[in-house]
């Protein structure tokens, strides 16, 4: 059973019903998120728990009022939310641009909640020349339809990676020689006395939080925007956008 519906305040492909999740599972399809609802029928849950082993899908459970507001028909108290594109393993990217003797520059988006901020970042990234968008598995914005249209399509052109552990893939970077820029204001180090032209993963925080203190605590750059201002933070796509803007100017400049 597979329907297109308003979700809220996002357009979302979902799947609906035990069996017809089951199948997506098996297929490999891109599924964003599972829905279950919280208590649902036990044995309907061992079989889904059992196709659902060892995979690596962000898991939700729900009351069933949100599951009911998500679609009218017998969803068995199962909902996949599919994801338009298929999301990319940042390790074959990484190797072919080292192979092909390219400057890496990629974009981590560290906990980013709002699809529209997504969505204006990726266009702003793939108007730079950004190689690819990491993002994390849980707690995160995903590829949405609603997503897609913000970016003007560029969600559709420049790899998206989900990680299912932000630092491991952070430590993988650095192992193969990427450093890791950190934007916050939480340092002295001004964006433009940094060089960024190595090559290089730039990290931008959650709307609420910022860069997450572990990955700040390990990150090789702070990059601070300088402002005169009294209000004390910027838009992150707004960030993100100056951030990428200053790495391509001095790419450019040598």
């Amino acid at each position: 059973m597979y329907q297109k519906k308003r979700n809220y305040e996002e357009d979302q492909d979902i799947i609906y019903g035990v069996r017809a999740v089951i199948e997506a599972v098996l297929a490999e399809r891109p599924i964003n998120k599972i829905y279950i609802q919280r208590g649902m029928q036990k044995e309907l849950f061992y079989e889904l728990k059992d196709a659902l082993a060892d995979k690596k899908y962000h898991l939700q459970f729900v009351p069933i009022y949100k599951l009911n507001k998500m679609t009218r028909k017998n969803h068995q108290g199962v909902i996949a939310q599919v994801s338009p594109v298929v999301y990319q393993e940042i390790e074959p990217i990484v190797d072919q641009l080292f192979d092909r003797g390219e400057m890496p520059l990629f974009l981590v988006l560290d906990r980013l909640t709002d699809v529209r901020n997504f969505g204006a970042i990726a266009r702003t990234a793939e108007c730079l020349g950004v190689h690819a968008i990491i993002i994390p598995q849980k707690d995160s914005v995903s590829i949405t339809a609603d997503a897609i249209k913000t970016s003007a399509g560029a969600l559709l052109k420049i790899p998206v990676c989900k990680s299912h552990d932000l630092n491991s893939t952070l430590h993988y970077l650095r192992e193969s020689g990427i450093q890791i820029a950190a934007a916050t204001e939480k340092t002295k180090s001004i964006l433009p006395d940094n060089d960024l032209t190595v090559p290089l993963a730039i990290v931008v925080g959650s709307e609420e939080n910022g860069v997450s203190m572990k990955i700040l605590a390990e990150a090789d750059m702070k990059l601070k925007i300088p402002m005169v201002g009294s209000i004390a933070s910027l838009n992150v796509s707004v960030a993100a956008g100056m951030v990428l803007y200053e790495a391509v100017r001095q790419r450019e400049m040598t």
